[in-house]
């Protein structure tokens, strides 16, 4: 080209959940079945729609105004409803004017960011849903600016390196949060989500908050929403039905604005993303008006317990499951429908493998895998793909140093869930050991060779 065109954070732009799809492809082209505990879609897992979701989409299909333009903010009766919604619970008050509707909650992310001032920075968790940190690092042209959510300590932000990290780092404007968490299953105390807060107000920042899961928690635990606690901090709430409904065919997520008037510059940041939203005229209609309805079912609150309650079941079969194993370490979901996984340090090793029958595969895996900047937890995962069929994705794809993997919780046969957690505990068990093996079966062969030499000396 006569001028470079590539933006120059294009590089930036990965997304593993969906790139492990293509090598999971290629293995399933050559004969092996493929399990896809990737991507967080329940409808794409065999999750069931209930009927009378159906019957309140089939009802508006046949009504005209679900065929045309809506304003560019979105359907004026379900903002109301949503602003009353959010009225209720107290803390940050807002009006349909807060509200702005995208094309999923994708579209949202890739606005805000977009239109962020290029030299300035919003601090993300790691790790992080991958969505968040390649969009905020593509708008920047750099690697995303990191703080640390502590295996250790269930998945929480680590809030006094939050706070060094936003001290002595003058770019970054706003910190992200997800919660529930993805990809840890995390759900964050009222207290941590007010010392995220304290931070942002001490440093004059905004707070981006992703909450779309915000009503799949389970095991006991609590949380609040952001705008319960925010105070007269600036911030945005991202929310969708995606996820909750779920209807990710929809594409259909919003953002909800608290505290636009107490700072210039940030209400002329969102009249920029409003802006850019009237050039592409609205958001999908149909979804839009359903979602009063779908809330309001009399049915909806009892469809949402069942779920709840299976994501729970299944959190405790997979935690009880994996937490033997030495050498990893886990927490158990709490919200969500993700678990993550972390290898201990010094577990895994450019080594290790796991059988793999077919010729053709083995050496597909052994391509992928031969260089030694392959991530050590993406060769497990691709090891884990041939061999079982199992697809996860690496946590290094999640802005993260630490070496896991993130799997969901949505298989809905109880069976098949079980049968799966078993062969990924045995594979894990067997890729740690095979190493072990080989150093074995190296030390023999060491052991041989010195008495051959010794005997040929002798003689």
């Amino acid at each position: 080209m006569r001028t470079n065109i590539v933006h120059i954070g294009a590089g930036e732009l990965t997304y593993e959940i969906r790139n492990i799809v293509r090598i999971a492809e290629k293995i399933r082209d050559l004969g092996i079945p493929v399990k896809m505990e990737n991507i967080g879609d329940p409808v794409a897992k065999g999750e069931i729609i209930p009927v009378w979701m159906k019957k309140i989409v089939s009802e508006l299909v046949l009504e005209n105004s679900s065929y045309g333009y809506c304003p560019t903010q979105g359907v004026l009766e379900t903002r109301k409803y949503l602003a009353d919604f959010n009225n209720r619970k107290g803390g940050a008050q807002i009006s349909p004017d807060d509200i702005i509707f995208f094309n999923g909650l994708g579209d949202a992310i890739t606005k805000v960011y977009t239109f962020l001032n290029r030299t300035a920075r919003v601090i993300t968790p790691s790790p992080t849903y991958t969505t968040h940190s390649s969009s905020e690092a593509a708008h920047a042209g750099l690697p995303p600016v990191c703080y640390p959510l502590d295996p250790f300590n269930n998945w929480y932000p680590d809030i006094d390196e939050l706070r060094k990290r936003v001290k002595y780092n003058p770019a970054v404007a706003g910190i992200l949060l997800i919660n529930p968490d993805n990809p840890t299953g995390a759900v964050f105390p009222a207290k941590v989500l007010s010392d995220i807060v304290s931070i942002a107000k001490d440093f004059n920042l905004f707070i981006i908050a992703d909450e779309i899961y915000q009503n799949l928690i389970f095991n006991g635990a609590q949380t609040v929403s952001l705008s319960e606690v925010i105070g007269d901090v600036p911030a945005i709430s991202m929310k969708g039905i995606s996820k909750e409904i779920p209807w990710p065919g929809s594409r259909c997520g919003w953002i909800e604005v608290y505290n636009a008037d107490k700072d210039p510059l940030f209400e002329k940041y969102i009249g920029t993303i409003l802006n850019a939203k009237m050039v592409e005229v609205c958001s999908t209609t149909l979804p839009q008006i359903a979602i009063p309805r779908l809330f309001e079912h009399p049915e909806y609150p009892l469809s949402l317990k069942k779920r709840q309650q299976r994501y729970e079941r299944f959190s405790k079969i997979a935690y009880e499951r994996l937490k033997q194993i030495p050498g990893v370490i886990l927490n158990k979901p709490q919200g969500a429908f993700y678990m993550g996984v972390v290898f201990e340090e010094g577990v895994l090793n450019h080594r290790q493998h796991l059988p793999i029958k077919s010729k053709e595969v083995r050496e597909l895996v052994e391509q992928l895998t031969a260089s030694s900047a392959v991530t050590l937890d993406k060769r497990f995962v691709y090891y884990l793909l041939a061999s079982t069929g199992i697809c996860v994705v690496p946590l290094t794809s999640f802005s993260s140093e630490l070496n896991g993997f993130r799997m969901t919780l949505l298989e809905p046969d109880e069976a098949k869930f079980r049968e799966n957690i078993d062969i990924l505990a045995e594979s894990i068990k067997d890729y740690i050991h095979s190493s072990k093996e080989i150093d074995n079966a190296g030390e023999n062969t060491f052991f041989t060779n010195q008495f051959l030499e010794w005997a040929k000396n002798y003689n």
